[in-house]
């Protein structure tokens, strides 16, 4: 397939809506399990379970033509300076700049992990120019 050369996809972003370190990962942990309606984190949700990374989703993110990078919120703001959209969202890298590719509204409506999939393989299939 061709791509847009004026506007090609580099790598995808994933961030999730919690915050990086170890005590932010056994408070979520613990949201996960004692509260999980209320947990704020659709991304985190859908592709993992109380163990860690669901083999399905690290299979499908290591399937795609692109890499995928994984950050928290405020990994974002360090890295890349955002912090002022909703999150979890997914971010493209196309050339020099990245933009917001998957919003937190899509995601959340996301009930399950196949639907995530599903969501990500249509926006990359867009990409794609005949």
């Amino acid at each position: 397939m061709k791509r847009n050369e004026a506007n090609t996809l580099r790598k995808l972003i994933f961030v999730y809506n919690a915050d990086s370190g170890l005590l932010s990962l056994v408070a979520d942990a613990a949201h996960r399990v004692v509260r999980p309606s209320t947990y704020p984190c659709r991304l985190c949700a859908v592709t993992h379970t109380f163990t860690g990374i669901q083999t399905e989703w690290k299979d499908f993110i290591h399937s795609l033509e692109y890499p995928a990078e994984f950050l928290h919120r405020d990994e974002l703001a360090e890295q890349y300076g955002i912090d002022d959209v909703s999150l979890p969202a997914v971010f493209a890298a196309m050339d020099d700049e990245i933009s917001l590719w998957i919003s937190a509204e899509e995601i959340n409506a996301c009930k399950s992990l196949k639907d995530l999939m599903s969501l990500v393989r249509s926006r990359l299939e867009r990409q794609a120019v005949p």
